[in-house]
């Protein structure tokens, strides 16, 4: 649900490209859904970096010229949400820092379960932190390697990170780029022309009319350089877990995400919803714009009348990037408004991806019924979210996912529905070609990683970690 959720971040980089800074704004531009509180790029002319970064849209960060004092044939950006540290400019990606190997930039998407334990052991040592995200410990790490070449440095530091993380490195001659060993959040490879692309989501190549090549594989580092493309493999994890939610919500239906077309992933859902959970109605609605697609496969599944039934106001932004629930809440009251001609006198199957709190369905539910609607029965294409997320995704406390602590009919009756269903954890995972390779912790509480045992999700968000994307 829009309210709740948050993204993690989104990563670009690409390497000889005479306009790499312009290109890597338009990859931020198509991955602007993954984080809207700030954005930035630093870039190579083959002998320093520059950069800058900014708070707010990707627009907004790169006004009054900055994207043009940002030469060179290479580059990385990073959209940020704060999963876990400040929404400050200094918390602001890529981060870019002097070493013994010379200038680095870095930007990451994912979240390091050890990054308390990490950051206590460093700053004991003597380490500074210039911000409070886990992001820079593994510069730091780096920093103190003992290793001869920067390929070395990283493997050794990443093998001590737990948790999700898809990193880019910046140097003066070369753009490195890092995926974890499970695998947790997504990354690609492409090429435009003579120059190579990585990004969060395919759908960053297609705005600059890059090819599709492959996805960068859990475990592997990608070293690209005048000389091409070379790979190295970091030990492998026990097993591969691809973020589900990927599918479910955060991706663009438009990418190809571990090798599956979301907008595919989420029709099935919407079709497999329907099987499970049949009801005879007038009229499908979707909870624009991410149950969209599993809203239309519903409806053909259960052959109703698929309809715009919300209008979706898209300038206010997505809700749940807001880090202040007072203007998550604000954001709720102008975002969405009623299509009474659709909805006067019709029973409806509202169709929305997920509940975690419940409270947006809510008014949306009323809103729907004030608007005429007779009944209003709502399907959720994925399971009951009861257990918070360490891997990227800032998904509450458990204390605040309401299905953790409430019954379906206990929702529905909060949620003021006629009927409320959600699609099991067998037909979400039906929907993917190798289920045995995706994590569910969210719906089941089986997490692939060790996590901390002595603190709530909330407490390891503001004491338990030491920053975030």
């Amino acid at each position: 649900m829009l309210e709740d959720l948050h993204e993690e971040c989104g990563v670009f980089g690409i390497f000889g490209d005479d306009d790499a800074a312009q290109k890597t704004y338009l990859g931020l531009y198509a991955l602007q859904h993954r984080g809207q509180e700030s954005s930035g790029i630093a870039t190579t002319d083959g002998s320093s970096l520059h950069h800058h970064r900014g708070i707010g849209l990707v627009h907004a960060a790169f006004d009054d010229g900055a994207i043009d004092k940002l030469h060179g044939f290479a580059a990385i950006g990073h959209n940020r949400y704060s999963t876990k540290g400040a929404s400050e400019l200094r918390n602001a990606q890529p981060i870019v820092i002097q070493c013994k190997v010379g200038q680095l930039a870095s930007a990451h998407n994912g979240n390091l379960v050890n990054a308390t334990e990490l950051r206590a052991k460093l700053e004991a040592e003597g380490s500074i932190f210039q911000t409070t995200a886990d992001s820079e410990i593994v510069l730091h790490l780096i920093a103190r390697s003992h290793c001869e070449t920067l390929e070395d440095m990283i493997a050794e530091s990443v093998t001590q990170l737990v948790g999700a993380y898809c990193f880019v490195f910046l140097t003066p001659e070369k753009l490195i780029a890092v995926r974890d060993p499970y695998g947790f959040r997504p990354l690609s490879l492409g090429k435009l022309d003579e120059a190579y692309v990585v990004a969060s989501e395919t759908c960053a190549l297609d705005i600059i009319d890059a090819e599709y090549i492959r996805s960068i594989e859990p475990g592997e580092m990608l070293t690209i350089t005048r000389q091409g493309v070379k790979s190295r493999r970091l030990a492998p994890a026990p097993r591969i877990s691809q973020c589900i939610f990927e599918h479910v919500y955060f991706s663009r239906p438009d990418s190809l995400i571990f090798g599956e077309k979301v907008d595919k992933v989420r029709r099935f859902c919407g079709r497999q919803l329907a099987r499970e959970t049949p009801c005879e109605v007038e009229r499908v609605i979707a909870v624009p714009d991410s149950a969209n697609t599993a809203a239309l496969g519903y409806a053909r599944e259960c052959g109703a009348r698929f309809e715009i039934g919300l209008i979706r106001n898209h300038y206010v932004g997505r809700t749940f990037i807001a880090p202040q629930q007072k203007k998550r809440s604000q954001d709720v009251k102008v975002k969405f408004n009623p299509v009474q001609g659709i909805l006067k006198d019709k029973n409806v199957v509202m169709v929305d991806d997920s509940i975690v709190r419940g409270t947006t369905l809510k008014n949306l539910i009323r809103l729907v019924k004030d608007a005429g609607a007779h009944e209003v029965h709502v399907r959720i294409s994925s399971p009951p979210v009861k257990y918070p997320c360490f891997y990227g995704i800032d998904i509450a406390d458990r204390g605040q996912l309401i299905a953790a602590s409430h019954t379906v009919e206990e929702i529905r009756d909060f949620l003021g529905a006629d009927s409320l269903a959600y699609l099991s954890v067998e037909g979400l995972l039906a929907s993917v070609d190798n289920p045995s390779n995706y994590c569910t912790a969210c719906f089941t509480g089986e997490y692939p990683t060790e996590v901390p045992s002595d603190c709530s999700k909330d407490q390891f968000d503001r004491s338990c970690r030491g920053g975030g994307m």
